[in-house]
């Protein structure tokens, strides 16, 4: 797939940048964690329901870490295009395994690979679907809800933005307020830390228009089911009478 060198793909393949993320983890987990375990809550299995969950985007694994830490028979299957960031989340996942495999995966195309069932019980994405435009946004939803099971919920925890500029001057002084040290790197960014800031809100998407992508897909049960000023969880249900992935 041919993309230009400032794209997502470009900037997520680079060992460099790759680099610089693995470098900040331990913030992006403590700032992560909390809401990922909720989206684990959220998941309506039973404690040994032996269930398999699709982690789309999965990074290095945060969300499949918290979805196998609360559901001990369930089993994972991580997507993800970044060879370095799948490297990086073997090692991360290693207490869990037998349990999950990695895919290799670009979820800015619909050519999904062989190794994803036709059908699964759950699918999850984080900090990924905002990467994506709107059109691919959409589709990519629909192809979810293909995959699923009857009854299975699709949960997606993301930044999302807001046209109101009372609003967006909320989030910036709150979030700056709780976090200063991300207040000050942000007013010194490197050439290459704006280049990953830029990629980060080029796509941001209003939530309103991505709950209608959800239910233009089929989804029931479309809501915002937790809420942090930008940052959101949200997603819906196949319904039980929608039949069964192909």
């Amino acid at each position: 797939m041919n993309q230009p060198a400032d794209s997502n793909a470009a900037i997520w393949q680079s060992e460099e940048i790759t680099a610089t993320w693995a470098a900040e983890a331990g913030r992006h987990e403590r700032a992560h964690a909390g809401p990922l375990r909720f989206l684990a809550g959220l998941l309506p299995f039973g404690e040994q329901d032996p269930v398999t969950v699709l982690d789309l985007g999965a990074g290095t694994g945060a969300a499949s870490r918290a979805v196998l830490g609360r559901y001990p028979r369930a089993v994972a299957i991580l997507a993800d295009f970044s060879a370095a960031m799948r490297g990086m989340g073997e090692q991360e996942m290693a207490p869990f395994a037998g349990r999950y495999r990695y895919v290799e995966f670009d979820m800015s195309a619909s050519d999904w690979p062989a190794e994803i069932p036709a059908a699964v019980d759950a699918a999850v994405t984080s900090l990924c679907v905002h990467h994506l435009p709107d059109d691919r946004k959409q589709s990519l939803f629909a192809e979810i809800f293909a995959r699923l099971v009857p009854g299975g919920w699709y949960l997606n925890y993301d930044p999302v933005r807001t046209d109101d500029p009372v609003v967006a001057a909320a989030w910036e002084r709150v979030s700056d307020a709780s976090d200063p040290a991300a207040a000050a790197q942000r007013r010194r960014r490197t050439p290459q830390e704006q280049a990953r800031w830029d990629n980060h809100v080029r796509y941001l998407s209003p939530l309103a228009p991505q709950l209608g992508y959800l239910r233009s897909a089929g989804f029931h049960g479309v809501d915002a089911y937790w809420k942090r000023l930008d940052y959101v969880i949200f997603g819906g249900v196949k319904p039980a009478g929608a039949g069964s992935p192909r």
